[in-house]
């Protein structure tokens, strides 16, 4: 192995280290933000949705790969601490519909002011040039780590009997 070689290796090794102590500090802001709100990260993730237009808890579940019982066991939790409400859904008698009390506005605006000091005193600090290239620099490799986890179905494995013909 060439010098040159080493070396690339050594600092995308040092990248990478990078990398996931920023996903790491990234997860511990989201818990402290959620922490100062009084709730759970994952409490957070289903206010933000419900926050937004139709939201379907079945849905919701199923695009972050939770079952559903886990994410009606938030929405219990919220609705116990009366951060949300819900109603049967004017459209759907057979569904619900969720919607922030007062409570949970306040607690979503609390989460929106320590985003906000976030960015005052760590964002603020970097130029146009230098987001721009962290940007385009975060969506490239976005994109090619999550290529590699669309992985290629198992191989098929034959059933022992259909081996046995096969090999005689």
């Amino acid at each position: 192995m060439s010098a040159l070689s080493s070396h690339r290796e050594q600092r995308i090794g040092e990248a990478i280290l990078a990398l996931q102590e920023l996903a790491e500090v990234f997860q511990r802001r989201r818990e402290v933000l959620a922490r100062e709100a009084g709730l759970t990260v994952e409490q957070w993730r289903v206010l933000e949705e419900i926050e937004g237009d139709g939201f379907m808890p079945s849905l919701f579940a199923r695009e972050r790969q939770r079952s559903r019982a886990a994410v009606s066991k938030i929405i219990r939790q919220l609705l116990d601490k009366g951060i949300v409400k819900a109603s049967v859904s004017q459209r759907d008698g057979r569904q619900r519909t969720y919607r922030l009390t007062a409570k949970g506005r306040a607690a979503m605006e609390r989460l929106r002011r320590g985003r906000q000091r976030a960015i005052d005193e760590v964002w603020s600090r970097f130029d146009a040039r230098e987001l721009e290239f962290f940007t385009r620099f975060s969506r490239e490799l976005w994109q090619g780590l999550d290529a590699l986890t669309e992985a290629p179905p198992p191989p098929r494995i034959r059933p022992t009997t259909e081996r046995k013909r096969t090999n005689g």
